[in-house]
């Protein structure tokens, strides 16, 4: 309800908006934050580093999986088309007379395949014993 002044013969209201109420609640507000910020802990992700391999793979290894999620087995200058179980088989079976460790994979997946169909493929290496998997990625341009 607006205020009512009288001075001198006739009666006025003020229309003003008392700003009194409102800045002590803001600066309540500002208290209550400046206190409880520092109690905040920010999360804080622990990224794993990578460096630099002790030495150079002895055999790389490309998976290529398609549009189709259909997946292609490149060990040297042979291109295969397989399955996932035989993709497994495959990789062990070029692992043998290798060092272990010392025989890379590297996935190159097409940009409209699902990463379902990536992440199976990781697993199965996984399974498969390979300990060095990487993905293929083209720059930004």
């Amino acid at each position: 309800m607006p205020a009512v002044v009288s001075r001198g013969r006739g009666r006025r209201t003020i229309n003003e908006i008392n700003m009194v109420p409102f800045i002590d609640v803001m600066l309540v507000l500002l208290i209550i934050f400046m206190v409880t910020a520092p109690l905040i802990t920010p999360s804080v992700i622990n990224l794993p580093s990578v460096g630099k391999a002790a030495r150079q793979p002895d055999q790389v290894v490309q998976i290529v999986i398609t549009k189709d999620e259909s997946l292609e087995l490149k060990i040297k200058d042979k291109t295969l088309r397989m399955g996932l179980k035989e993709m497994a088989a495959a990789i062990k079976f070029a692992q043998t007379g290798t060092e272990a460790g010392s025989t890379a994979v590297v996935i190159s997946a097409d940009r409209s395949a699902k990463y379902e169909t990536v992440v199976k493929v990781m697993d199965e290496l996984q399974q498969a014993g390979v300990q060095r998997v990487g993905l293929s990625v083209q720059l930004a341009k």
